[in-house]
C-alpha cells in the first residue's frame, strides 16, 4: 500500500482537482439555459456537498493515528471512487 503522507497528499491533489470541475461545472451551468441550469444546480449542489464530507474525512484521517488509517483509508477508498465517477458523470452533461 501507498505510504499515508503519500496517500494524503494524492487525495488533496483531487479535492483540489474537484474544486477546479465545481467551478467549471458552475460557469458552463450559467450558460445553460432555464429548465438545464435547474438539474445542472441540483447536481452542483450535490457534488459540492459530497466534496465538503470527503474534506472532512481527509481532516480526520490525517488526524488519526497509523493502525487507524490503515483501516479506515479501506474503506474511504469506496467513497473516493463513487465522488469521481459522480464529478465525471455531471461533467458529462455538459458536453
Amino acid at each position: 500500500m501507498v505510504d499515508r503522507e503519500t496517500k494524503q497528499g494524492q487525495m488533496e491533489e483531487t479535492l483540489k482537482e474537484w474544486g477546479a470541475k465545481l467551478d467549471s461545472l458552475k460557469a458552463e451551468a450559467d450558460k445553460a439555459g432555464e429548465d438545464a441550469q435547474a438539474d445542472l444546480q441540483k447536481r452542483i449542489d450535490y457534488l459540492e456537498e459530497k466534496k465538503a464530507e470527503m474534506q472532512k474525512n481527509l481532516d480526520q484521517l490525517k488526524e488519526s493515528g497509523d493502525e487507524a488509517w490503515e483501516s479506515v483509508v479501506k474503506g474511504f477508498q469506496g467513497a473516493w471512487e463513487e465522488l469521481g465517477k459522480s464529478f465525471e458523470e455531471a461533467a458529462s452533461k455538459f458536453k
